[in-house]
């Protein structure tokens, strides 16, 4: 069985460690391109990612001007054992709404529907609730009673009701992170260990699986059409 915790004030740190350890172990289901740990970028996007959360995370407490909140789900059986969360932003001007920033439930648990669980929470406190995922997931969703509405870049946009929020969500600017010293760093030692021409490799085979990615999205919702 699972239990739910709501948060919109800052977490316990041993919470805040297992949630940053479920992004670093679930990136390719995380990150909107899938990057797959064989990609050489794969440590660059665990670290990026891993504290994009982080800093949402932090913004529980107010201090950064926007509006957080988390579910957090845990093993009935082993009350300290986070089995996944879902960090959402409700909109302003529509109490009704909130869009899914980050989720991930822990594979050891994807058999007891933790997942479904923390979203119909979050619909539960938002009914009109948006996300967006992979063409892969895009079918569980739609059978959650989701719908699809559209694409966002490389993901499926599913909203609970068949339109999106005229709210506005607010939101982290995370684009420092890919330029900051810990980045720079992770790659020169990624360069050093692998080279140029195999980084530079890495960095086409992400680019093409964006691409790919997003004509899949395209694809996908035409055929629903």
């Amino acid at each position: 069985m699972t239990t739910l915790t709501h948060f919109n004030t800052p977490i316990s740190e041993p919470i805040n460690a297992q949630i940053t350890q479920l992004v670093v172990d679930h990136l390719s289901d995380i990150s909107a391109m899938e990057i797959a740990p064989s990609n050489l970028l794969y440590n660059i996007y665990q670290y990026a990612i891993g504290f994009e959360v982080h800093l949402y995370l932090q913004a529980l407490d107010g201090s950064k001007g926007i509006a957080v909140e988390l579910i957090v789900a845990t093993d009935e059986q082993d009350p300290e054992l986070v089995t996944g969360f879902v960090l959402y932003l409700p909109f302003k001007d529509d109490p009704q709404a909130c869009g899914i920033a980050y989720m991930a439930e822990r594979s050891s648990h994807r058999h007891a529907g933790v997942l479904q669980t923390m979203l119909s929470e979050v619909i539960r406190r938002y009914p009109h609730t948006e996300l967006a995922c992979s063409v892969s997931k895009a079918p569980a969703l739609q059978a959650m009673g989701f719908h699809v509405i559209g694409t966002r870049g490389p993901q499926v946009l599913l909203n609970t009701r068949d339109y999106s929020s005229d709210g506005l969500m607010g939101v982290l600017d995370v684009s420092a992170i890919y330029q900051s010293t810990e980045v720079r760093q992770i790659h020169t030692y990624l360069l050093n260990r692998n080279g140029k021409k195999a980084m530079i490799e890495a960095e086409k085979k992400r680019d093409r699986q964006i691409d790919q990615l997003t004509a899949k999205a395209k694809a996908f919702v035409a055929s629903l059409k």
